[in-house]
């Protein structure tokens, strides 16, 4: 499969000719209740548990909440019992100290790191669907909510893939799990060392790059058609000016209130959308 690329780009002079390359296992209760150690994440809150537990992911341990019981909580430790899982039904108060106060509904599941994936990954999932590919880069996003919100955007509207850096950025964490209800679990994310150059690794296979600036072509007017990565910037900075450089282009939201600015999970939702809504006709 080859990738539109009549669009002019800038500085295609400067590129070459782009093309696609893909170049403790027992049923029973644990005596102890220790804490989660550094090489495990915590995943919290019943939708995210039970969409972990669908995964088949490997999970270590299940703590759930003394004296609360419903059915969603029976199923999951039921789940947790096919998998061969240690559970235990511990104080609110442990519940707590885990996921340092966050509203856990009364499940705490550790797993082991989450798994990062590869770019190549991303774009076979977007063949293997017959679709031209369809990226995030988030530059330097530092809230968890905001990337788990927009990994729920992203499983929402047929995003193939988020890539973040390595450093100085948010990661997947439970909180992150917690706010993307399960899309975690659906969605590849990367981790690079450098968005700058992944930025010009996709452009030489194909993918147009574009960043998001208050000054920049109105989205209504935007050609997001064919192979497309969209770069989101930092809560506080946006895009980086290196970022912006190496983009083929920028665009923009118009807005009309006294606030000029829009989160950056709200943002991504919105340009997520307008290219969706042409994807999905």
């Amino acid at each position: 499969m080859k990738y539109d690329t009549s669009r002019s780009r800038k500085s295609t002079s400067k590129r070459q000719t782009h093309k696609k390359k893909y170049d403790e296992t027992t049923d029973k209760k644990i005596e102890n209740i220790p804490d989660a150690s550094p090489q495990e994440e915590i995943i919290f809150g019943k939708h995210a548990v039970m969409e972990t537990l669908k995964k088949n992911k490997g999970i270590n341990k299940l703590f759930y909440q003394k004296g609360l019981a419903d059915s969603k909580i029976s199923s999951i430790i039921e789940l947790v019992k096919n998998h061969g899982g240690i559970f235990q039904e511990v104080p609110k108060s442990k519940l707590d100290e885990l996921t340092q106060g966050a509203n856990h509904q009364g499940l705490v599941l550790t797993v082991p790191p989450f798994d990062y994936q590869t770019i190549e990954g991303c774009l076979a999932l977007a063949e293997s669907k017959g679709q031209p590919p369809f990226l995030l880069i988030l530059d330097g996003i530092e809230d968890p909510h905001n990337l788990g919100s927009i990994l729920r955007t992203a499983d929402a509207f047929g995003v193939h893939g988020i890539i973040i850096p390595k450093r100085r950025a948010v990661g997947l964490t439970g909180i992150v799990a917690k706010t993307s209800t399960g899309a975690i679990e659906h969605v590849p994310v990367v981790r690079v060392a450098n968005i700058a150059q992944t930025i010009e690794l996709l452009q030489n296979q194909g993918i147009w790059v574009f960043a998001t600036d208050m000054a920049g072509e109105d989205v209504r007017q935007w050609n997001s058609q064919g192979p497309l990565a969209i770069v989101i910037g930092n809560e506080g900075q946006g895009v980086s000016p290196l970022v912006k450089q190496k983009a083929d282009g920028i665009v923009t939201i118009p807005m009309v209130g006294h606030v000029q600015s829009l989160n950056a999970s709200v943002a991504a939702g919105v340009l997520v959308y307008e290219v969706a809504r042409h994807r999905m006709n």
